[in-house]
């Protein structure tokens, strides 16, 4: 009996999965984990719901039993990261990362909107510090004043024991901010796409010390998280953003190559397929791309597999199953393409609008509306729902999987999905 708990156990932690940070292990919300919830309610398969004071659409990350995830106490200018027990919800310990005025942003923003990332030994975090006079904002189509600032990046152990912070750099923008650090090799990399003089600046994970910086030379806000991949024998940092799509190589910052347009401001993340990385957004113009990323220097529409305007989001990041590419768009219409071509399989209306990035777990896509409604998906040529489940509380942050468990921040509580 002894020897079979134990080989119980060993599989159990061979499949279970940490979720370190925006959009869990690969950065584009899948998960390799099976045989999660797929019914509960606020009395149903509900571990524990864990009110957290403030606000913050920043998502939660998992790392082994510890839950991370940031909160604005904005009455009290207190910008925090926040540890609780992954078993219970029980909080672990609270930290004060920033006191700073609050700054201005669009309504559907937050002051907390930054996720942070996990890297077993440390945790990075990064908020919007106030500094400076209001001034007027740039590139907004009514003039109105706003709060000029820095964009301020710490790191703390496990324990809750700060071990850096550091300004990475000014942030202006009338929407406000949110960027997610994200790591590569031994480095902590924030996106500073804004208003103003924008850039990607590189920290080292252990020190805060800047490594490299790279100007966005457009200019322009954008709020989209990197993602990492080996392509064409190249490690590439690839994002939307700031009037172009391009890739970087993550140790240098030196750019690969960089695709003008299709439009001017992003917040979805980018995924791969393998063969080509898709891009959702943006603003004014809504667009979906297929690129083929094994190009140098200027790339032109020689580089575009296929493009659409049918079904583009702009918050929302997509979501690869397989062949199938799911998109869902802020007004709720979700579409399912095939990743090679662009033919459409199905488009089909959810449960309301749509701020969270979807994820995909055991050949299901799950979905959450602003309302906190959750529409189970099975990817294929047809439209099939597995299950509709309701929270009935506000949801503006994307799930964490982890552990046989789903993590869904609500406007009011974290909400851990799994039997106790």
């Amino acid at each position: 009996m002894r020897i079979l708990t134990i080989l119980l156990l060993l599989t159990a932690s061979a499949t279970a999965e940490n979720w370190p940070g925006w959009r869990g292990p690969g950065g584009d919300g899948i998960s390799a984990e099976k045989k999660l919830p797929t019914r509960w309610s606020q009395t149903e398969n509900i571990a524990w719901r864990k009110p957290i004071a403030g606000e913050g659409h920043s998502s939660p990350i998992v790392w082994g039993d510890r839950v991370f995830l940031t909160t604005s106490l904005t009455e009290k200018n207190e910008r925090r990261l926040l540890c609780l027990n992954r078993v219970d919800g029980k909080t672990v310990w609270e930290r004060v990362v920033l006191n700073t005025e609050p700054e201005t942003l669009h309504r559907l923003n937050s002051r907390a909107s930054g996720t942070p990332v996990a890297d077993g030994e440390r945790i990075y975090v990064a908020f919007m510090q106030v500094k400076g006079d209001m001034i007027t904002a740039p590139n907004v189509g009514s003039e109105r004043m706003i709060t000029p600032g820095r964009i301020v990046v710490a790191a703390y152990d496990f324990d809750g024991k700060q071990q850096w912070k550091t300004d990475a750099g000014a942030f202006v923008s009338a929407h406000g901010f949110n960027s997610c650090p994200v790591l590569f090799e031994d480095l902590v990399i924030v996106n500073g796409d804004h208003d103003g003089d924008a850039y990607i600046v590189a920290l080292d994970r252990r020190t805060g010390k800047e490594r490299w910086r790279t100007p966005r030379e457009n200019k322009t806000r954008s709020y989209v998280t990197p993602i990492f991949r080996r392509i064409d024998g190249r490690d590439q940092m690839i994002l939307s953003g700031s009037l172009s799509v391009a890739s970087y190589d993550p140790r240098t910052g030196r750019r690969h190559w960089v695709l003008d347009g299709p439009t001017e401001q992003f917040v979805a993340s980018m995924v791969y397929n393998g063969e080509y990385v898709f891009v959702t957004g943006g603003f004014p113009e809504k667009h979906i791309l297929a690129i083929d990323p094994k190009g140098s220097g200027k790339l032109t529409d020689t580089h575009i597999a296929w493009r659409t305007n049918r079904g583009a989001a702009y918050v929302p990041s997509p979501i690869l199953a397989g062949k199938y590419l799911l998109v869902v768009a802020d007004s709720g219409v979700a579409t399912c393409f095939d990743a090679g071509s662009g033919e459409v399989h199905w488009t089909k209306r959810l449960a309301g609008r749509q701020s969270a990035s979807p994820v995909l777990a055991d050949g299901i896509v799950y979905f959450f509306s602003d309302r906190g409604e959750a529409t189970l998906v099975r990817p294929g040529d047809e439209f099939e729902v597995v299950a509709k489940n309701s929270l009935e509380e506000p949801v503006s942050s994307s799930p964490a999987i982890s552990q046989g468990r789903i993590f869904v921040r609500t406007h009011q509580a974290l909400y851990c999905i799994g039997k106790n």
